[in-house]
């Protein structure tokens, strides 16, 4: 669930924080984790759907904005220029509060702290520090790098899951054909055999007698558990359990530990160059981890306090490869450990993307053995009883 969290520091002021967690014990937690002093907090949920359903193009945005602001605009005219031409009602929404907020004097990173939910937090901290140094273009252009970077990986872990996805609904559709229309009429076919058709064959059958004599009741059934399964996988302690399990798996694990830490470390690595400090960015990348890894990251970012240095930080505490600590220890000795994060991502890209295509390929064609086999069987246990027939009579 997202909830809004009112909270105040220094110099900063009073701002608006956003975090998806359980309970508002948890939003309040993250926040004094961060050096807030907490106001008040409060669900977001149905702004947050109102914000989905609005989608708002924040890369498209940003490109605009950062082609404006190339072309010689300043920041005020940019944004005007920007809503004169949006014809959505609830993107126009933004864009006014946006321009009334920047002509009553306040900054563009305390506007957007407005929209939590449409600017996400490490968004506003880009622009916030880009403020301070005054390069707002180059601090666009590195986010929309970032973002295209991250949508990248994201886009091969999708196309590469459309396939099986396919595979494993037309299996389960033409399994369901089998089951509900070709079975039972099957059954009446060997009713008069009795006993005399094998004991598989004959249990397909009377699932055949007992489709056709309560079919209506199966179906409302099954529509039933996939409503409730459905409601059951949307909580966020049901997703948080089965990441857990899934976590469990020592090859899956290591996989799914590996692209935390490249969205980890390629967001660390975006703050950092764009002038935020090493704790603050840790504090705020905290959110992108998985609930385990989180824990981790708040005890290598105490140690961090301590004066221990960044490698043996991460390396404590779970958060590093034999690779990423090499290129670690080199980043804090040359002095560019921003840009050496991003090197590490980039690897663990690179990596991911490998096992990705591997898997693929390994799993279709399991995949489809199986459905093979299943519709082979189904298919097999209802002609049996004919083959043995035929054999009888020769």
């Amino acid at each position: 669930m997202m909830y809004e969290v009112k909270a105040y520091r220094a110099p900063e002021g009073v701002v608006m924080l956003r975090f998806e967690v359980s309970d508002a014990g948890d939003a309040k937690r993250r926040a004094e984790a961060q050096g807030y002093r907490v106001i008040s907090s409060r669900s977001q949920r149905s702004s947050f759907v109102r914000a989905r359903r609005m989608r708002f193009p924040l890369s498209l945005f940003s490109q605009e904005l950062l082609a404006l602001l190339d072309a010689g605009l300043t920041l005020l005219e940019a944004i005007e220029t920007l809503a004169e031409k949006e014809h959505h009602p609830e993107v126009c929404r933004v864009l006014d509060e946006l321009i009334r907020m920047l002509r009553e004097g306040q900054h563009l990173s305390q506007a957007m702290q407005s929209f939590p939910v449409v600017f996400p937090p490490l968004y506003v901290a880009t622009i916030r520090a880009s403020e301070r140094t005054g390069d707002m273009q180059e601090a666009l252009k590195r986010y929309l790098s970032y973002q295209e970077q991250i949508d990248a990986v994201r886009k091969k872990i999708v196309n590469a899951s459309i396939y099986p996805a396919l595979l494993f609904v037309v299996g389960g559709l033409v399994t369901l054909f089998l089951m509900a229309y070709v079975v039972p009429r099957f059954s009446h076919i060997y009713e008069d055999m009795g006993d005399d058709i094998p004991l598989m064959s004959r249990l397909l059958m009377e699932w055949g007698k007992f489709f056709e004599a309560h079919g209506g009741v199966v179906m409302l059934g099954f529509a039933a558990a996939a409503v409730g399964t459905g409601h059951w996988l949307v909580r966020p302690a049901t997703r948080a359990w089965v990441m857990r399990k899934l976590w469990q798996f020592p090859a899956l694990g290591e996989r799914m530990r590996v692209y935390q830490l490249a969205r980890f470390y390629r967001t660390t690595g975006m703050l950092l160059r764009g002038g935020i400090p090493l704790v603050t960015a840790l504090d705020m990348v905290g959110d992108l981890l998985a609930y385990g890894l989180r824990d981790n990251l708040q005890k290598a970012n105490h140690q961090i306090r301590e004066g221990r240095s960044v490698h043996e930080s991460l390396s404590n505490h779970g958060l590093t490869t034999e690779v990423s600590l090499r290129m670690l220890l080199v980043g804090e000795r040359s002095g560019s450990l921003g840009e050496m994060m991003e090197r590490i991502a980039s690897f663990y890209d690179e990596d991911m993307a490998r096992w990705v295509e591997w898997f693929s390929r390994l799993f279709e064609p399991l995949l489809m053995v199986v459905i093979g086999l299943i519709i082979g069987l189904i298919v097999l246990l209802m002609y049996m009883p004919i083959f043995e027939l035929a054999g009888s009579i020769q």
